[in-house]
């Protein structure tokens, strides 16, 4: 398994990817929700508040994940993982935490200081996130499961609460995603 930066020439591929992942464990009409969302983020987002990884075996893409930009009032620089997909036969099989686990190396070398997520801690906690309040890190929007905030320093030690509010990238900014 190769994993990498995604090349926007996969748009489509990846699309997929996300469609047919979503609509196997969700139903069809969740796969086409998750698609239209990460094609919404692909065409939207600034190359600077995007990060694409995809996994790779036979030339075929076999799992992705996105991290965007998460901003600010006092200026942490932050990204949140959403949404990721690994194909339905390879779930299981560790290729998203190799996913995951190589683009916070890659987040963590390029300086960024936090790493955020809205998920299941079951599986996130496995790549060293962890459940977060939001008075320690502001969600962008009101959160219908806090339990599944969870955060990650990418410099080490302790979350320290942040100030002011934040705002996401426009693809995130709807309030039924959160």
């Amino acid at each position: 398994m190769k994993v990498s930066k995604y090349n926007p020439s996969n748009a489509d591929e990846i699309e997929q990817l996300f469609i047919k992942t979503f609509s196997d464990s969700e139903g069809r009409s969740e796969g086409e929700v998750i698609g239209s969302l990460v094609r919404d983020i692909m065409d939207t987002t600034k190359a600077n508040d995007l990060y694409c990884f995809i996994a790779s075996e036979n030339d075929q893409i076999i799992g992705g994940v996105f991290f965007t930009k998460m901003i600010f009032e006092s200026g942490v620089n932050a990204f949140i993982l959403s949404p990721m997909a690994t194909v339905t036969d390879h779930q299981g099989k560790g290729v998203g935490q190799k996913l995951i686990n190589f683009a916070l190396k890659t987040l963590k070398e390029d300086g960024v200081e936090l790493a955020i997520t809205y998920g299941d801690p079951d599986f996130y906690s496995k790549v060293g996130f962890g459940i977060v309040a939001e008075n320690v890190v502001p969600a962008p929007s009101k959160l219908s499961c806090p339990e599944g905030w969870l955060a990650q320093s990418l410099v080490g030690g302790e979350i320290e609460p942040i100030t002011g509010k934040s705002h996401c990238v426009e693809a995130f900014n709807k309030p039924e995603i959160w």
